[in-house]
């Protein structure tokens, strides 16, 4: 693989669009797909993002195209950066037009909405067996179209293949860890969205920094929990996609799932907040796929169990508050 040879970038959302730019101005052709006819015709006509990255002009190396057998024409990465809901039907329309030589990399951060797979089961189920990774970490995307500094980790089994991945994305001011724990480093990502809720819903409350504190760690041990019982390594949630991507999530207003807590916290419904923010808060999904996980391993998650029953409408803010002050005190652990 050289860094002529073009890579496809699926989904132009914020994320995608920064992804796909991030690449272009390092002097890779970029062929961004997005789903949305409309946007786009005004991203081909006006040269950039006004939806999701306004009065950013796109880089010379990025075509946008609506034909998903244009985007991986001449390719052999592909890169998936869609919503967590689209992942499964997007991997479905590319079955046709591609083969085993095809890699896939997604920076989508959510569980399968089918049957809560991770992504890379669902990528061996839909695609079968091929060179697959995942980048994940600390990273809002208007930081990246704005030039500023970030740190992410890449995770794959496929040794080559992350190589790779790397000499393509740690360029410039963006600083590339590697891993090969492909799981840890998607229950990192998932994870956090959901106690970003949480933080939100505390800070919405106005319940202080102790709180806050509070609830990301106790939040991290419930991830962790999790990602021991499904064969992660503990060091992965320590670093970049872990706790790193936890506390950017939590404690920033660019979240949208942070922002959906802090509505919810005002006693809107999750539908309201949605509305409001105009783009996926991912952890309301993941809320839900991650209680049934935890049912599957025998993982408690008391944190997550009282942001699903909010989402919900089972308790307001203030009462799954007063619910979670109230568990019975005991040693921590992780």
């Amino acid at each position: 693989m050289t860094l002529s040879t073009p890579i496809a970038v699926l989904g132009a959302g914020s994320w995608g669009t920064a992804l796909a730019a991030h690449l272009a101005r390092h002097e890779q052709p970029v062929h961004l797909w997005e789903y949305d006819k409309a946007q786009v015709l005004a991203m081909q006509r006006d040269r950039c993002n006004e939806k999701y990255a306004p009065g950013f002009a796109f880089p010379e190396l990025m075509k946008v195209t609506h034909s998903l057998k244009d985007a991986v024409f001449g390719v052999q990465d592909i890169l998936i950066v869609v919503p967590s809901f689209a992942f499964r039907q997007t991997l479905q329309s590319l079955k046709p037009l591609i083969d085993k030589s095809h890699r896939i990399v997604w920076a989508t951060k959510g569980i399968d909405e089918k049957n809560g797979q991770l992504f890379h089961e669902v990528v061996l189920e839909v695609l079968g067996r091929r060179a697959m990774a995942i980048l994940s970490g600390p990273s809002f995307a208007k930081e990246i179209i704005q030039k500023l500094p970030a740190a992410v980790s890449l995770a794959s089994e496929d040794k080559c293949f992350l190589d790779d991945l790397v000499n393509r994305f740690n360029r410039g001011v963006l600083r590339v860890y590697t891993s090969n724990d492909i799981v840890g480093v998607q229950l990192g990502g998932a994870g956090k969205n959901v106690i970003a809720i949480a933080a939100g819903i505390s800070d919405g409350l106005s319940l202080g920094a102790n709180a806050r504190s509070a609830l990301i760690t106790r939040g991290l041990a419930e991830i962790v929990r999790l990602g021991l019982a499904m064969g992660a390594s503990r060091e992965t949630f320590m670093g970049l996609s872990g706790i790193g991507d936890l506390i950017l999530t939590c404690l920033d207003d660019q979240s949208r799932n942070r922002r959906c807590g802090l509505a919810l916290a005002c006693g809107e419904t999750l539908e309201q907040a949605k509305k409001q923010l105009g783009q996926v808060v991912e952890g309301a999904n993941v809320a839900e796929q991650f209680l049934l996980l935890a049912k599957k391993h025998h993982v408690d998650m008391p944190i997550c169990e009282l942001v699903s029953r909010v989402l919900h409408q089972e308790l307001t803010a203030s009462e799954a508050l007063s619910e979670l002050l109230s568990r019975q005190p005991k040693e921590e652990k992780h």
